[in-house]
């Protein structure tokens, strides 16, 4: 979905209205609405990064008593809308939560393009946009004119600048070639990564052998990976979201794509990648990663015991964290008053088990970019603030 559509979606809804306060909560209960896809291509992402950070959330805070207010403890209530996949439903369901649940708070949608589409629906409500999986350049502008969006993923160049900074690591090591098929997904993410991507390749001296945009919701990856296999790369990049992510892997295993660096987007740092691939995702590189600590082996402990689900190794983390942050801006203030809570986390520094956090000019001060699968673990090897990465190794073969 590209972004003039995005725009057509909402354009009754750009007249931006102040914050909402004093927001009500009624006596005990802080209604939180959480909208993403349930169904449609995005549904297995949102399955794993969206809906389950909101659930462990809402139980532990429920767990120890509530949030703590000024007028009393008060439990959260998650209200869940599906979007299908389609930026329409998306708006009306943050529509409905503002102005027929009353909900004290809305979390961010799920995607880039969903978060871009709705924005002027959160601004117009007075509601605050937490966007946890949202990456685009347009950041800037965005917080500019909706004065409430708050960004824990940062720009596309971020992302696209690591992924190849980790490529250039073997290349100028002399491991690797310069050749390098790239593709995305055709919608707002995967565009707007392969447009930025170009010229940071040209730059690293890397020579683009192919290049190819496929449609969101594709279920036949063969023609895309044997295009890219017959250019004979030294590595391919995939800017892809989760059902193309696991469907072009598969593809390059039967199709024996064995380049020496293989790199994919959103789902890589998912568990079930390595769960489905097992010895095959070793050293294969994505978006995402975090560095092993007690503290992360713990959230995801607890994320699985709470929900069900293992939580993934790139968006989970930041949305719990966000959530802490979330968490800690509420008690601060002491009650559901919207526009202090934005205020407070647009001016303080947070802790968080990913340690401490902060968000000058409204986007989240440090990110992990890259990781890469080594020993059941995806291991961060590059970010923005953080340290400790571990070294990028070569891809051998898909065994």
């Amino acid at each position: 979905m590209r972004r003039r559509e995005f725009l057509k979606y909402s354009a009754a809804t750009v007249v931006v209205a102040p914050f909402v306060r004093p927001a009500r909560a009624e006596a005990g209960v802080v209604k939180v609405g959480v909208v993403g896809p349930k169904s449609g291509p995005l549904a297995p992402g949102a399955a794993v990064t969206h809906f389950p950070p909101f659930r462990l959330w809402a139980r532990e805070v429920n767990d120890r008593g509530g949030l703590k207010l000024k007028s009393g403890p008060a439990k959260i209530e998650l209200i869940e809308y599906d979007d299908h996949t389609q930026p329409p439903e998306t708006i009306k369901a943050v529509e409905r939560l503002a102005t027929l649940d009353k909900a004290d708070w809305i979390g961010g949608v799920f995607a880039t393009g969903f978060n871009l589409a709705s924005a002027p629906t959160f601004a117009k409500y007075g509601y605050p946009q937490l966007a946890a999986s949202c990456i685009t350049e347009q950041a800037p502008a965005l917080i500019k004119k909706y004065p409430g969006f708050f960004m824990f993923a940062r720009s596309t160049t971020t992302y696209a600048e690591g992924a190849i900074s980790a490529l250039k690591q073997l290349k100028d090591g002399g491991q690797i070639g310069n050749k390098v098929a790239v593709v995305n997904v055709g919608d707002d993410f995967g565009i707007e990564l392969a447009n930025v991507g170009r010229p940071l390749f040209k730059e690293a001296g890397f020579d683009i052998v192919y290049d190819k945009s496929y449609p969101l919701g594709t279920q036949d990856y063969a023609p895309v990976i044997k295009a890219a296999k017959s250019t004979s790369p030294d590595a391919f990049v995939a800017w892809s979201y989760p059902p193309d992510t696991f469907g072009l892997a598969e593809q390059a295993k039967i199709e024996g794509l064995n380049v020496k660096a293989y790199y994919s987007a959103v789902a890589t740092a998912f568990q079930g990648f390595a769960q489905k691939f097992g010895g095959a995702a070793e050293n294969v590189l994505g978006v995402g990663g975090v560095v092993d600590t007690p503290a992360i082996r713990d959230f995801y402990r607890r994320h699985k015991e709470a929900t069900g689900i293992d939580a993934d190794y790139f968006g989970s983390p930041f949305y719990y964290a966000s959530l802490e942050m979330l968490t800690q801006a509420v008690e601060s203030v002491g009650s559901m008053d919207r526009e202090a809570i934005a205020a407070h986390i647009r001016d303080r520094k947070f802790k968080t088990f990913l340690g401490e956090l902060s968000m000058p000019g409204q986007i989240v001060d440090k990110v992990y970019t890259v990781g890469q699968w080594h020993g059941g673990f995806f291991s961060a090897v590059a970010g923005v603030g953080f340290s400790n990465y571990a070294q990028v190794n070569l891809k051998t073969s898909w065994g």
